[in-house]
């Protein structure tokens, strides 16, 4: 194995297009982060092949805080250790319903849960009536692609200097946030095709490059748009940014912990 870098943060999106939350620590399971686009709201005015309301319909949905009403079960499965005890480690279950309940902390401060229906008012506040809405739930993290994205330091300060601002890697939305000894802006675009072991335990393939829409625009601490970002990233990088990866062996991953090639 080469030593090609360490986690720089970790990040996990409790409800898909609303503001994500920095973890000390994240499981990576097959289906994706644990807790991570857990919820989501399926739009029936979107297309049948993206069925979510996001941000790109209201920027405002960036500004919604989702928390974990049981965060202390929600950091990892409840019977991981156990779980990895029986010879080469057995899939652990993920935390029951009532565990993962959610409540969402509105732009106004008003905490709400995440299945009021005053909650879906709020969100289509200011949109075409022909967004009807409906929670979505699932184990399996509702992801765009794949279930774990990665991305650079170097990348985003990189996208900051050509766009002239001081660039929020929250922009980006990945799960894991990486320091590369290269120093080399995009590039985790090598790793294409390879596996990096990440800590102790957690392995994942990359598989393809990251395609942006215009959830990039949108300032993560306003919902204010920058059409020049996006408009950098198609021009000079194909509309690319950031690496998707497949889950190959399921582990924590720490903050600070060693990214090698395998």
């Amino acid at each position: 194995m080469k030593v090609v870098g360490h986690v720089e943060s970790l990040w996990r999106y409790p409800v898909k297009s609303m503001r994500g939350e920095e973890l000390p620590e994240i499981f990576a399971g097959f289906s994706g982060v644990y807790g991570d686009r857990a919820f989501a709201f399926h739009d029936t005015a979107a297309h049948d092949g993206f069925p979510y309301f996001t941000g790109r319909e209201q920027s405002r949905m960036l500004l919604y805080q989702p928390r974990y009403r049981h965060p202390e079960r929600m950091s990892k499965p409840p019977n991981l250790s156990e779980a990895q005890s029986l010879g080469s480690g057995v899939t652990p279950l993920y935390a029951r319903a009532d565990e993962s309940a959610l409540d969402v902390e509105t732009p106004d401060g008003e905490l709400i849960a995440i299945d009021d229906p005053r909650l879906i008012q709020m969100l289509k506040d200011g949109t075409r009536d022909a967004h009807q809405l409906t929670l979505l739930r699932s184990e399996r993290a509702l992801t765009d692609c794949r279930p774990v994205s990665l991305l650079s330091m170097h990348t985003a300060r990189q996208i900051g200097q050509e766009v002239g601002i001081s660039m929020d890697k929250r922009r980006f939305r990945a799960n894991i946030y990486a320091e590369l000894k290269s120093q080399e802006p995009f590039g985790e675009n090598k790793f294409v095709g390879a596996s990096l072991q990440i800590g102790a335990k957690a392995r994942i393939t990359v598989v393809g490059r990251d395609t942006r829409c215009k959830m990039i625009t949108l300032d993560p601490a306003t919902g204010e748009a920058n059409p020049d970002v996006m408009r950098v990233v198609a021009q000079a990088y194909e509309g690319q940014v950031g690496v998707y990866a497949v889950v190959l062996a399921e582990g924590m991953i720490r903050t600070g912990d060693e990214i090698a090639l395998l």
